[in-house]
């Protein structure tokens, strides 16, 4: 029986499988593209797997072997009775150029711009080879100058925050949007608007995208949150419009409340209400220790701790789940009640202390 061997330049150095589609990197080695994608472009390594040389962005360009592919389909085919699997012919890279010219009609011709953005989103829905081109192209900019303009529509913003929320951008670029004088009409607000007033999903896509942001954020843009934002923020939480929405509120306060008065403006906005009713309709480990968190954070100023006793569960749920969630959550939950004690001490000693009078 002949022996089979498949050739050794067949196989992608990463995944040791045959290459679909090679493609050769800077260093002159040969990967296959979805491999070498997902090292660069995904996992963020910067050195190549095979020669261990340094990759920056400037090496970014995938140069396609179509030698070495016509090759490799022409051995599958010959070799099919062996259950080897012929390799069709991938698809053609998506062209830079090809993308800015959209992008560049669309800003010409503003009643273009959702089929743009429809056709941005089916683009990006391919893959990380695609949403890398979009990026490069300038795409992300152009999104998020739609959601900042005042003056679009409701269902071209919509469509903007859905492309926004599938391209997954890094923190750099997250980080550039947020301090880019020409986006920053800011971007933060103009999320905030559509919390209040866009659709359910636009709503849970822009909590989720509010988090991202504000996760990369300044010390000064963190303090500077209005109470406004933090009221709607609180609105998706008591909302329930998913899951997903509602874990991106939960941190996102876990997020903001440490810095500046923002744990008052958090009170003013009803969270405390909100968190409690929220504590007691969930089960969830996760939950529970966000929701405690924020609470202990906010039993920290003197509004929380009133806004706790007001509710007539408040205290009794958090004391509740001291020893019956998880250490983090049983920490907390202890931390806020001991808020109660310790601050009465402080004002009993204040208050009952011995006046002397000096004649």
């Amino acid at each position: 029986m002949e022996e089979f061997v498949i050739p050794p330049h067949f196989l992608c150095p990463i995944s040791l499988e045959i290459m679909r589609d090679p493609v050769t990197i800077s260093t002159g080695i040969t990967y296959d593209r979805e491999s070498i994608e997902q090292w660069w472009f995904t996992s963020k390594n910067n050195t190549c797997p095979v020669s261990k040389k340094s990759l920056s962005d400037v090496d970014a360009d995938l140069t396609p072997n179509h030698t070495l592919r016509r090759i490799i389909q022409a051995w599958c085919t010959l070799n099919s009775s062996h259950g080897v699997e012929l390799i069709p012919t991938p698809k053609s890279a998506l062209d830079k150029s090809q993308v800015v010219m959209l992008i560049e009609q669309a800003k010409k011709i503003p009643h273009t711009n959702l089929h743009c953005l429809q056709r941005l989103r089916s683009i990006a829905i391919q893959g990380e080879r695609n949403k890398n081109c979009l990026e490069a192209a300038g795409a992300i900019e152009y999104v998020a100058s739609i959601i900042n303009k005042s003056q679009s529509d409701s269902s071209t913003v919509e469509a903007a925050i859905e492309v926004l929320f599938h391209f997954k951008s890094s923190e750099s670029r997250l980080k550039d949007l947020m301090s880019n004088d020409s986006n920053n009409n800011n971007i933060t607000e103009s999320l905030v608007r559509v919390l209040d007033c866009g659709n359910y999903q636009s709503r849970a896509h822009a909590i989720i995208l509010l988090k991202s942001f504000f996760e990369v954020a300044d010390p000064i843009q963190l303090i500077n949150v209005d109470v406004e934002s933090f009221r709607q923020i609180v609105h998706v939480l008591n909302g329930r419009i998913s899951q997903a929405a509602s874990k991106a509120a939960l941190k996102l306060l876990v997020e903001l409340c440490p810095w500046g008065r923002n744990r008052i403006k958090a009170v003013q906005s009803g969270a405390v209400s909100v968190l409690t009713e929220a504590l007691l309709g969930t089960q969830e480990k996760r939950a529970c220790e966000l929701i405690l968190i924020i609470l202990e954070q906010l039993c920290g100023c003197a509004e929380g701790r009133a806004e706790l006793l007001k509710h007539g569960a408040g205290l009794a749920i958090v004391s509740k789940k001291i020893l019956r969630v998880s250490h983090v959550a049983s920490d907390r939950a202890s931390s806020a009640v001991e808020s109660f004690s310790k601050f009465r001490f402080f004002a009993q000693q204040r208050y009952s202390s011995p006046t002397f009078f000096v004649f």
